[in-house]
Parts: structure tokens; sequence; C-alpha cells
């Protein structure tokens, strides 16, 4: 079987986001291996041992997805980047639930010995990067927005700059300022944390 057409998906997210139920069961198929490498994505983010899988993200996002009605699909790019921001809500909205920030939630048990070779809890790193990125957006939604598509949707800067109908440079000069800013308050919060 041969791959489908960026143009193909198109008009199925059309279709979908105009009421046929049944270009969604034809979609979905199409776009499932990116869904799950989108997910995959994230997931490498993520602690070792967390429980929740693969699997379960892009089912969580699927269900989530289809709940929406008539959304008005841009194109491809513009699905797996509402994709990826909903991957992204799934899990930090799961790091808060499960308390890992607050009174050693999630802590694991280690000895003395181990303890110098583990690193950050990744949870309360996406958590602290989902915060920043919140008090980015409230600044300047476009350069949140671009390091979502990139970072977390793994979104070409072609792909980035068509969704939100602007140039590659935008996207580039975007990119490059909002990773310098969240560093920046990343670092911040870090200096905070330890003082």
């Amino acid at each position: 079987m041969s791959q489908p057409s960026p143009h193909e998906i198109t008009e199925l997210l059309v279709a979908w986001g105009s009421g046929d139920e049944s270009a969604l069961n034809r979609l979905m198929p199409i776009v499932y291996d990116e869904l799950r490498r989108l997910a995959h994505r994230y997931m490498s983010h993520e602690r070792p041992g967390h429980t929740l899988q693969t699997t379960a993200l892009v089912n969580e996002a699927y269900l989530r997805l289809v709940s929406w009605r008539e959304v008005r699909w841009q194109n491809r790019a513009h699905f797996f980047a509402v994709s990826a921001q909903m991957m992204r809500r799934i899990l930090v909205d799961f790091a808060r639930d499960r308390k890992y920030l607050k009174r050693g939630g999630g802590a694991l048990r280690v000895s003395l010995a181990d303890a110098d070779s583990l690193t950050e809890q990744r949870s309360a790193d996406l958590v602290a990067l989902d915060e920043a990125l919140t008090a980015l957006a409230e600044l300047d939604r476009r350069k949140a927005q671009v390091v979502e598509m990139r970072f977390f949707g793994g979104l070409s800067v072609e792909e980035v700059a068509e969704v939100l109908k602007v140039s590659k440079e935008t996207v580039m000069r975007d990119w490059r300022l909002a990773k310098v800013w969240l560093l920046r308050e990343l670092g911040r919060e870090a200096a905070v944390d330890e003082g």
C-alpha cells in the first residue's frame, strides 16, 4: 500500500471536521504510526518506569481528538501540531495528578550509594517546562507555538511555517529566541529551587 499524500490526509481532515465520521475511520489508520512516533518522542523525555505507556498516550490523545466537533483543520501539519499539544497536556496533567512535585510523590527509593547517580525526575522537568512555555505564551504566543511544534511535535521548520502562516525565517528566529528565553527561565527556576 502506498503512503497517502499530505493532500489526501488534508482532504480526510477537512471531511472529518465537516462531520463525516467515515473520514475519521479512514484517517486514523493512516496517521496512527505518526501519532505513535509523536507519543514515543514524548515518552522518551519521561522518567524510566513511567506508568503511562506510548500506546495509552496515543489512545488518550485519540479520545480527546474525536470528541472535538467541527474543527477547521488546515492540513496535515496542523493536525499533528494539535496532536502534539494534546499529548503534552496529557503528560503534564498526569504528572500533576500524580503529585510528583509535592511531598515526594512518585519518589524512587534508592540506597545512599546509588543516590548520586540519579538525575532529576523527568516529570518535574516536564511540569517546569510546561510552566515556562505557558509564561512564554503570555508574552509571545507564536514563539511558544513554535517550540511546541518543533520540540514536542517534531515538525519541520517548513511545516511550522505552514501551520502558523509565516515565513521559514520567522520560524527560525522565533525558535532561536524562544530557546534562549526558556533556558533563562528554567535556569532561574532551578536557582530558586536550590536556594
